[in-house]
């Protein structure tokens, strides 16, 4: 929660819930990433938040950008940066997209697979490719599945046959799972990315990058280690697993850049409970998981909530959204606490929503237009 984040809300007139970003907190994380990483190259996810007031700010200031669709790509091309600082980070594309993203200039592409890598090496010839591979994400609030990604013994081939078509079989990459909580998480994946490596320049072919991703935290409900704690630490897993001959690293944070900068201002519809005997509140507001709150799906993500009124009692309570859907429940497995004294009408600020949150909004399920943004 920011100053210039309330004094926007003071001055909001408009109904309905609505995010607001505050850029000076993007600036910040920025450059806390490029302090703390200074030899690691910084691709902004832009399916955190795709901005373009955040994107322009982060053009300026020299990020590069993880781009997973040809619209994520235009969007950062029209915000001022050069292809060169783009990835294609998606390891499933169609073949037409790829040539796309080729002819406005992006030389860089993830994939995972024989099959893409023909596709690849058919719409966008002699480009870089770096070969996605499996990791646990054990630490995780929000794990990653086995969607995307090879198993590290099978990388080796499938990066040989990329090869052998004309690409430049440039690194790898991994994703430790988002809103990752321990710092030595990469040391795992590195340590099969350095076998890798090894498996590759026995056949003659130098691997050049490893792909960090991303992982890094939000400050939700939980105190997270600073940036400079998991930069310490990865520096120290390259050193282990690479010695002297540590590669080109880059770094894909969305949420550690943006979710923090964000604040959600909702509203109370009501307040009931289920059965005259039944102590637990149901807290019903005007936002909920196709509004724009996802990632509370399984209660993974229990974003900061609060209130005018917290230095009343608390209680626990359900928290659920206004659609007529029944999984539009927020939290009820833990219920949360929230002041006795809260009234329909009352206004709620939902923290560290800056990630997440707009992309995932539905356009107009029930009816409910998406959630609205401001960035200031």
């Amino acid at each position: 929660m920011t100053e210039r984040i309330l004094k926007f809300l003071r001055r909001r007139s408009e109904d309905g819930p609505c995010l607001v970003i505050d850029l000076e907190v993007v600036r910040d994380n920025y450059l806390a990433f490029a302090k703390t990483l200074p030899d690691t190259r910084v691709f902004y996810a832009v399916k955190a938040n795709p901005a373009p007031e955040i994107l322009k700010l982060l053009v300026e200031l020299g990020s590069s950008f993880d781009a997973a669709s040809i619209p994520e790509i235009e969007m950062v091309l029209a915000a001022g940066a050069t292809p060169d600082r783009i990835s294609y980070g998606n390891t499933i594309k169609k073949e037409r997209d790829i040539a796309r993203a080729y002819t406005l200039g992006v030389r860089l592409f993830a994939f995972d697979c024989e099959a893409e890598a023909d596709k690849i090496a058919r719409a966008a010839p002699g480009v870089k490719v770096f070969c996605r591979i499996l990791c646990d994400g054990n630490g995780a609030e929000w794990p990653l599945s086995r969607k995307f990604g090879c198993a590290p013994e099978m990388a080796p081939r499938v990066l040989e046959h990329a090869h052998r078509l004309g690409l430049v079989a440039y690194g790898l990459s991994f994703h430790v799972g988002s809103q990752q909580n321990n710092v030595k998480a990469w040391d795992k994946a590195l340590k099969s990315a350095a076998a890798v490596f090894k498996d590759l320049a026995e056949r003659g072919i130098n691997l050049s990058m490893v792909n960090l991703g991303g992982g890094f935290p939000a400050r939700y409900l939980k105190d997270v280690p600073p940036v400079k704690v998991y930069g310490n630490a990865i520096f120290r897993a390259l050193r282990k697993h690479f010695g002297n001959r540590i590669p080109e690293t880059i770094i894909e944070p969305g949420r550690g850049l943006v979710g923090d900068a964000g604040m959600i201002e909702a509203e109370v519809v009501l307040i009931s409970k289920k059965s005259d005997t039944d102590e637990m509140r149901w807290v019903y507001l005007d936002i909920g998981k196709f509004g724009g709150l996802a990632e509370t799906m399984d209660e993974a993500i229990r974003y900061p909530i609060r209130t005018k009124k917290d230095q009343d009692e608390l209680a626990p309570c359900v928290i659920a959204g206004p659609t007529c859907d029944s999984v539009d429940v927020l939290y009820e497995k833990t219920p949360y606490l929230l002041p006795v004294s809260l009234a329909i009408g009352d206004k709620v600020l939902i923290e560290a929503t800056g990630a997440y949150t707009t992309t995932y909004s539905a356009v107009a399920f029930n009816g409910f237009p998406p959630l609205k943004s401001y960035v200031i």
